[in-house]
């Protein structure tokens, strides 16, 4: 299956993406995640203001199938949730990149976003999986 990517973002090897935008880092799940979750009908999301590391299971995202945790892609204190989520959890499935963007983070270790996968690396990792 083709799956979407976004070129300006870096990727974690539990299917999480992460962009920058300004100061920020805007986190969701990847096109491919969406997929083998299926149909999303709820989304929980970390409370603002939380300090959080790279790793830490901080949010869950839950299909007609499964429930699966989100992890922190990068370092920091996040600053702004995804609340239009909470009513209408199925745009992860329609604007994973776009609409459907989970939480931002003010990173506090940038030397982290190196450690994350490039669009190239992560749809290598990807076609491994589906292999």
């Amino acid at each position: 299956m083709a799956y979407a990517f976004d070129a300006g973002a870096r990727y974690t090897d539990n299917d999480e993406w992460a962009r920058p935008e300004d100061d920020l880092v805007v986190c969701g799940i990847t096109d491919y995640a969406q997929d083998q979750l299926s149909d999303i009908v709820f989304v929980e999301l970390p409370e603002v203001g939380a300090t959080v590391s790279a790793g830490d299971a901080i949010a869950v995202v839950e299909s007609v199938k499964a429930a699966a945790d989100i992890f922190a892609a990068i370092s920091g204190e996040i600053v702004a949730i995804n609340e239009a989520l909470e009513d209408t959890p199925e745009h992860v499935n329609d604007d994973p990149f776009g609409e459907a963007w989970l939480f931002k983070i003010a990173p506090s270790d940038l030397s982290e976003w190196e450690g994350l996968m490039d669009t190239e690396a992560y749809q290598a990792f990807v076609e491994s999986k589906e292999e």
